[in-house]
């Protein structure tokens, strides 16, 4: 998916929690300060293009000066079974997708996520990044700005952080839909010995999620502020 340029912005605020934890991450991977200063410096003054974001990493030009750079950024995606793992904590309490549809990535559910093993928000040894400048530190002030720009842009949208990690907005709701299925053909059946996965509010979750994914969508085409450093 692709992320249209980000306005230049002066100064920064609060933040929310998860973009806080990705910047952290930024910060450690940084190899000094003064990197960190000119990627931050980059970042807020719009000088990063369009950022793609796809499984596993992201890719955008930055202008430095007269120059422009093409930065590709990589995490690292989760296996097959955390994928698995975290889809079944999304669907085993009801609001967590109507949650992460409104831009909301709850405390309480990372927690459940890190307790199962499953690494969503990431560190800074895992950020790597790779610029067609001259420069040979990893990561390089390009790659700093288009990191800073994706704590960003995650702050809006955690499926930001989820499609980093190999799991899509369109993945998670097709593997969402995998889950509950059966329940709903066991309901309409009228089979009493259904299990957890049945249960009706999270089926009832996944009826209002289809709509509320199409309305989340296009208010994340829209342009929305974003606090950040």
């Amino acid at each position: 998916m692709t992320h249209p340029r980000l306005p230049a912005r002066r100064g920064g605020g609060s933040g929310t929690w998860w973009s806080k934890a990705v910047l952290r991450a930024v910060e450690e991977a940084a190899f000094g300060e003064k990197d960190l200063r000119t990627g931050r410096a980059l970042a807020r003054a719009g000088a990063v293009g369009s950022i793609t974001v796809s499984d596993g990493g992201a890719v955008a030009a930055v202008t430095d000066g007269h120059d422009a750079w093409t930065v590709e950024v990589t995490v690292p995606v989760l296996d097959d079974s955390d994928a698995a793992a975290f889809t079944e904590l999304v669907a085993a309490e009801s609001g967590r997708i109507a949650a992460l549809l409104a831009g909301q990535l709850p405390h309480a559910f990372v927690e459940a996520v890190e307790e199962a093993g499953v690494e969503l928000l990431p560190y800074g040894g895992e950020l790597g990044s790779a610029c067609t400048c001259d420069g040979w530190l990893d990561p390089c002030p390009h790659a700093l700005a288009v990191l800073t720009q994706l704590a960003w842009l995650i702050q809006g949208d955690p499926f930001v952080l989820t499609h980093l990690r190999g799991l899509s907005r369109d993945r998670v709701m097709r593997d969402l839909h995998r889950i509950t299925r059966p329940a709903v053909d066991v309901e309409s059946q009228g089979d009493s010995t259904s299990s957890e996965a049945t249960d009706p509010d999270a089926v009832d979750d996944l009826v209002i999620a289809e709509d509320a994914a199409v309305r989340a969508a296009r208010l994340l085409e829209q342009d929305r502020p974003f606090d950040a450093w």
